[in-house]
């Protein structure tokens, strides 16, 4: 990455001018950016998904970010890049709707099973509660979780629409601890970055530990494995429960009908 100096003088000269030139010099600083974000992204989908075609995808969204930033404005270009790469890259997928429409339903059943349960029992539902009110085994639940696990149905990258309506954000973004107050920060976003805060410290310890490690530590889900001792495919498991009790807990989704 180039010195500050010589950056800020870079960001200062495409404001004026708007060379195109400028402009790819800062592509090709910011360039890595693309690639840390499309890995991560990346990490929870299937093998068949190109890499190289989430960077594509992600580069669009760093030169969207180019076009739109202000230096002038109170935050660091990668806190305001980063949620942008990640969001056109989302946003590809999502219009090549590649993940199939009973994956969806699955996800959105266990999410409303959770929600049911936690206005009844009060705390986070077990597995075997979950399982019970979804009418299935626990082993049929692991097999679902682990399939709602490969795609991005379950992920913070999400986007997801707080009231249903209306503006989309990324959840990670609410938890994303950015360099100084963000002037873009709407009241909703900081009423839902205290809700998912409190809704994480509701997660059973373990889903609440691999949250933390993945959005937080930023570990792999492999690293994780070690860290808990359990395989791969196994924190792939929590991580996606996690999602989904968090998702429940923020969509107020308790009294919509669990569908069959």
């Amino acid at each position: 990455m180039a010195a500050a100096e010589e950056m800020y003088g870079l960001w200062q000269e495409y404001r004026k001018s708007g060379d195109p030139q400028v402009r790819d010099r800062l592509i090709l600083t910011y360039a890595p950016l693309v690639k840390f974000v499309a890995g991560r992204v990346g990490a929870s989908l299937p093998a068949h998904v190109d890499d190289q075609d989430l960077v594509s995808y992600g580069l669009l969204g760093l030169i969207g970010a180019i076009e739109r930033f202000d230096p002038a404005r109170e935050i660091k270009f990668e806190t305001f890049a980063m949620a942008r790469i990640r969001g056109a890259i989302i946003d590809e997928l999502r219009s090549l709707d590649w993940v199939p429409r009973s994956v969806r339903t699955r996800a959105r059943q266990i999410e409303r099973a959770i929600a049911v349960l936690e206005r009844e029992l009060m705390r986070a539902p077990t597995d075997e509660e979950i399982a019970q009110k979804l009418g299935v085994t626990k082993d049929e639940l692991e097999g679902s979780l682990s399939e709602i696990a490969r795609t991005s149905v379950a992920a913070l990258d999400e986007l997801w629409s707080p009231s249903g309506s209306g503006d989309q954000i990324a959840l990670i973004d609410t938890i994303e601890d950015g360099a100084g107050p963000n002037p873009e920060s709407s009241l909703e976003q900081t009423e839902i970055r205290e809700a998912l805060a409190e809704a994480i410290s509701g997660l059973p310890e373990r889903e609440k530990l691999v949250v933390t490690l993945y959005y937080y530590e930023e570990l792999t889900l492999r690293e994780i494995g070690e860290v808990l001792g359990v395989t791969e495919s196994r924190v792939s498991q929590l991580h996606t429960k996690a999602i989904l009790r968090l998702k429940a807990h923020l969509a107020g989704v308790a009294r919509a009908p669990i569908e069959r």
